[in-house]
């Protein structure tokens, strides 16, 4: 087992990214320079690949806790945080990448938006997209997270945000761990009170859309609203 400081200068992550560019480099060598430092029996790049490779990719591991990442041996708690912020802020990067003034009537550009944040969960989450006159994107809100009833969900916080941001409409979305998308009777009753709720209030549910692993249900689509 080669200290990183004992490797030749063109196989070390951090002169590799200063010759050849962070492109360059793999995705356990990136995870490597976040980490900084292996333990007295691993070098940095072994524990990032450790890493890496437990989680099966980032998308899993961008889902995990400090707790959980914790657990590995060579990770303590800074470890932990320094690299889920990392991930949290190429999450974030991301989101501002994602074209601002697109409309979110298409369901699946709703999908393609939200399965970051919802496709690998292990708990259930609800979020809510604010939308303007023109169905562009003004602010998206996590309401609820568990197991999502009508007795959890309540339209009191949901419509609460669309009067503070002057909504015109709004998306519902929400995921399902099982990675299965098809509604639940829970699901039905919670859309038909929102859509209730909306009417009352003037502002338009466009959709909800369950987002479950790799693919997704909207209700638009299937003429469930």
């Amino acid at each position: 087992m080669f200290l990183i400081k004992e490797m030749p200068n063109h196989e070390r992550p951090r002169e590799r990214m200063i010759e050849f560019g962070k492109e360059a480099l793999s995705n356990h060598e990136l995870i490597a320079i976040i980490l900084r430092t292996g333990t007295t029996d691993c070098s940095a790049i072994e524990l990032a690949r450790n890493v890496y490779y437990k989680y099966q990719g980032l998308k899993a591991l961008n889902q995990t806790s400090i707790v959980e990442l914790t657990k590995l041996k060579g990770i303590g708690e800074a470890k932990a945080i320094q690299l889920l912020a990392a991930l949290e802020l190429g999450k974030r990067l991301s989101e501002e990448a994602f074209p601002k003034l697109i409309s979110f009537h298409n369901p699946k550009t709703v999908y393609q938006y939200m399965k970051n944040d919802l496709e690998m969960l292990s708990q259930e989450m609800f979020y809510a997209l604010y939308l303007n006159a023109k169905g562009h994107l003004i602010k998206k809100q996590l309401l609820f997270i568990g197991s999502l009833s009508s007795a959890l969900v309540h339209p009191r916080e949901v419509f609460k945000h669309a009067v503070s941001v002057s909504a015109s409409s709004l998306i519902i979305v929400h995921n399902h761990p099982s990675g299965d998308p098809e509604p639940s009777s829970s699901d039905m009753t919670i859309t038909n009170l929102m859509v209730k709720n909306g009417r009352l209030m003037d502002i338009e549910i466009i959709d909800h859309i369950i987002i479950g692993k790799g693919r997704y249900y909207s209700f638009k689509q299937h003429r469930k609203l």
